[in-house]
């Protein structure tokens, strides 16, 4: 899953400065009455390349990159889970997963607990999540489904855009998005502020018989400090 808005089977606030750059293309010297002297040499002008195809959005089974491996305990139930602590990870999730093993998952991080809203973006397998609090309690679980696959117009992506609605096209490239296809993901709310994001193979929520209030243990002081 993703973080909406900027997340994926993850949420990602970006900051986003603007900077202005402008050039002017120079027109010709007004004539006057002064002979025209002698043009300088003009240095060969070499042809600009034309702009980039907007890239578009991955295909399934990408190859992953090594994370972190945390051991959690859920209703004496042990899970490897990977661990997703800075914005890229997070925003990639368990996105192009075509598997979650019954003991593995993604546990996600944050600096600081806030409302969270996760989607299904590119992910091709049932999950599970649960929102933990800044303490380790449930505020929220749900079962998420698999969305329907982007269609030909979601798949291209588009850079993020600021406050004004300017988009800013030297953002990284994970930080991409099609519109179309954000807008039509189901969101899903830890109701409270949560800073500890659990996300498992579908249907595991069926066996740990959890609720909200109920306290998972984390190494919690531990996983703040690695929380980018």
């Amino acid at each position: 899953m993703a973080v909406a808005g900027l997340i994926k089977c993850a949420l990602v606030s970006l900051a986003f400065a603007a900077p202005l750059a402008s050039c002017e293309e120079q027109g010709p010297t007004p004539a006057t009455g002064t002979p025209p002297a002698k043009p300088e040499p003009q240095p060969e002008t070499k042809p600009v390349p034309a702009p980039a195809t907007p890239p578009a959005a991955p295909k399934g089974d990408q190859p992953q990159p090594k994370l972190e491996v945390v051991k959690v305990t859920i209703a004496g139930r042990a899970f490897n889970l990977e661990l997703a602590a800075d914005d890229q990870t997070r925003f990639k999730g368990l996105s192009d997963r075509s598997e979650i093993k019954p003991d593995g998952g993604m546990l996600f991080v944050f600096k600081e607990p806030k409302l969270q809203n996760f989607v299904m973006r590119d992910c091709l397998v049932p999950i599970d999540i649960i929102y933990l609090d800044a303490s380790g309690r449930v505020t929220a679980m749900y079962k998420m489904p698999v969305e329907a696959p982007r269609a030909e117009d979601e798949k291209e992506l588009r850079p993020p855009r600021d406050a004004r609605g300017v988009e800013h096209p030297e953002m990284p490239k994970w930080t991409w998005t099609n519109p179309k296809y954000e807008e039509r993901l189901k969101q899903f709310s830890s109701k409270y502020p949560a800073q500890f994001v659990i996300e498992l193979k579908g249907n595991t929520l069926d066996s740990l018989k959890i609720k909200e209030g109920d306290k998972v243990e984390l190494d919690r002081a531990g996983l703040k400090k690695k929380a980018k």
